[in-house]
């Protein structure tokens, strides 16, 4: 398996705060009517199952319980009660990031508190600058060419629009109004769109970079583990390791050309630059997000249980390894192939 990352070796398993999380749905977005409900998250077990997750301290575990044990914990009489009937249509979500979540739950019928809430942190926009310039800069330097030098980022952008000199930033949005074929009106929904659009796409990369140096050290604990007496002569569990790293290869592919697809949509956006071309190009990638997501999800949550349980490739023994890969790796794998077929 040949595969890059921007980041270095192992560090542990990936973390994020709740609202920038693959596989955390904070429920206070939600507007259930059991109060407790709104304090608590649902997660992705090791399984992929999705569980409510009632308190998480250190010291203490994570309090777990599934969706279909709730109305026994919350002393709901039927099973039709109205936070009930969320909470399942909630499990079916592959995935729980942000942009995934957009476009799910207005059609699971699912109400919101505030659709605005669901957007990256602050925290994640600044650790997302670095991969928004792939994205940033070619626009910039197609509406602006030499005259960009100063306009490094997307906000740097947005503020040439708010110069004090106004005949200035007049003659900017006819400019750009110009390349892009639309009114000077619609510009500010553009750039917004723009944004939020490639910011999609530059935090999928950032995930997948995350993801790597967790696969490449599980597959390294695979090539110790066929090695091993103990279990390369038991033929059901050493095609099991050979299916699952299978299986896991081609998600991996499935990911870089998806990725590779961005990369040339992105590029000929700005062959001819205009907003019909970047409607199209936001009506594909808005198209494939829960594709993605759903599959970065379910790889961040097997690899991240893999390396909390073995934090290095020589961490575990070859019996534990082998219990695990069956007992926690292996479930959900095959829906994860299914999405990426889809």
């Amino acid at each position: 398996m040949n595969i890059q990352s921007r980041f270095g070796g192992v560090s542990g398993a990936i973390t994020d705060s709740d609202m920038d999380s693959l596989f955390i749905l904070p429920l206070r977005v939600i507007p259930f009517a059991t109060d407790s409900l709104q304090r608590s998250r649902m997660i992705k077990n090791h399984r992929m199952v999705s569980v409510v997750e009632l308190y998480a301290e250190r010291g203490m575990g994570s309090g777990q319980i599934e969706v279909t044990d709730l109305s026994k914990h919350f002393g709901w009489k039927n099973a039709a009660h109205t936070d009930y009937d969320i909470l399942r249509k909630l499990c079916d979500l592959p995935s729980f990031d942000v942009y995934t979540l957009r476009r799910s739950l207005r059609g699971l019928d699912v109400p919101v508190n505030n659709y605005d809430e669901l957007k990256l942190t602050d925290e994640k926009n600044r650790q997302l600058t670095g991969y928004m310039q792939d994205f940033t800069l070619p626009l910039i330097r197609e509406i602006y060419g030499e005259s960009a030098k100063d306009v490094r980022r997307f906000e740097d952008l947005v503020l040439l629009f708010k110069d004090p000199d106004v005949k200035k930033a007049l003659a900017r949005l006819k400019q750009m109004a110009e390349k892009l074929r639309i009114s000077v009106e619609q510009i500010p929904r553009f750039l917004e769109d723009y944004a939020d659009i490639f910011l999609s796409l530059s935090y999928y990369n950032q995930c997948l970079d995350r993801l790597v140096p967790l696969i490449e050290s599980f597959v390294v604990s695979m090539a110790d583990l066929r090695k091993s007496m103990q279990v390369r002569n038991d033929k059901n569990f050493m095609a099991e390791v050979d299916r699952q790293e299978k299986m896991l290869t081609g998600l991996i592919n499935f990911l870089k050309r998806m990725f590779q697809q961005f990369g040339e949509l992105s590029r000929d956006l700005w062959s001819d630059l205009s907003a019909e071309k970047f409607e199209r190009v936001r009506e594909f990638i808005e198209g494939t997000q829960v594709k993605v997501g759903s599959v970065l999800c379910g790889l961040t949550v097997k690899m991240n249980a893999w390396i909390t349980m073995f934090p290095s490739p020589r961490a575990g023994g070859p019996g534990a390894k082998s219990e695990f890969i069956m007992t926690e790796m292996r479930p959900g794998m095959n829906e994860l192939i299914a999405i990426a077929r889809s």
